[in-house]
């Protein structure tokens, strides 16, 4: 470890950035932040103004469980990330604020967005890492790997109850679509000497703490939706906050909300109170992000920019 530059723990052995970022990121780490705020700031700003929120109102549960649950779930990916880097760089509490920007921009922006943000952040602050790029790989692609192998894992659950519904082309391209997923998780296994550059302890270490958020987040949702609509059982809800779990994870899969409509009519029954329950915690996470988004992306474009290292 170099003294002075890093206070990363020892036994984790340094991943170097490549050549071409550490000679290039006094050129563009000064920009990228702004661009995504304001990449960020505009579409939510567009989407906040197209949200619908006129009903939402009437519709809100007020049990405090419900609201103590979405909000845990909705925070349980940052916290995670937190957690890892904490162990890794001793980043402070200050760094979960661009954590959940990372995630808000992934959500509303595009995908990986907010690893390149990430990343410029950690740039600036050489006293918590030097060399955060393969850091931050292992952890995001340790953070896919996972989140592919639970898809899969449902799916191979699911399937029985899956295979009696009347899904017609939706079937085929959930199919196709798990297919996708397990030849995306394979360049990874078979080549994880070469692509990670953590310890293996750590790489599980990571992958555990990634498995605890996607069963946390799952228990979460489903405790939400049943404190939302307690005549359904707990046990529905985790089952369907999975199966929601399973489809957001599929790449081919068209009108992923229409299938799990139809899901929920076959487990549960043609109660329309359900999908509204659903919808509810749907329009509610998008508020969450474009709120904190448009909050965050001002905070950042109204703060000067850092110095250089000190």
């Amino acid at each position: 470890m170099q003294t002075g530059t890093s206070i990363a723990s020892p036994t984790f052995p340094i991943a170097w950035d490549p050549e071409e970022l550490r000679q290039r990121t006094t050129g563009w780490r000064g920009w990228v932040s702004p661009a995504i705020s304001m990449g960020v700031l505009l579409t939510a700003l567009i989407q906040l103004r197209a949200l619908d929120l006129g009903h939402l109102p009437a519709m809100l549960p007020v049990r405090p469980a419900f609201w103590l649950a979405l909000v845990g779930a909705y925070l349980a990916l940052p916290v995670s990330e937190w957690l890892i880097y904490r162990r890794l760089w001793s980043l402070p509490l200050s760094g979960f604020i661009p954590l959940l920007r990372k995630r808000i921009s992934n959500e509303i922006l595009l995908g990986y967005s907010g690893e390149v943000y990430f990343y410029a952040w950690m740039r600036r602050r050489r006293r918590l890492s030097a060399t955060p790029f393969g850091v931050i790989k292992d952890v995001s692609v340790l953070s896919a790997q996972t989140g592919n192998l639970v898809t899969l894992a449902m799916l191979g659950l699911a399937w029985p109850a899956l295979g009696t519904l009347q899904l017609g082309q939706h079937g085929r391209a959930l199919l196709l679509s798990a297919m996708v997923v397990a030849a995306m998780s394979l360049p990874a296994m078979l080549l994880r000497r070469r692509l990670f550059t953590l310890a293996r302890p750590e790489l599980w270490r990571i992958s555990a703490l990634h498995l605890a958020r996607i069963a946390a987040s799952l228990l979460l949702s489903a405790l939400a939706w049943h404190e939302a609509l307690p005549a359904v059982a707990l046990s529905w809800w985790v089952l369907l906050a999975a199966l929601r779990q399973l489809l957001s994870r599929l790449p081919l899969m068209p009108n992923k909300d229409i299938v799990f409509a139809g899901l929920i009519t076959y487990l549960i029954g043609a109660r329309g109170d359900l999908a509204n329950v659903v919808a509810i915690t749907a329009s509610l996470i998008l508020l969450a992000h474009l709120v904190l988004g448009i909050a965050l992306a001002l905070a950042d474009l109204l703060t000067p920019p850092a110095g250089h290292a000190r």
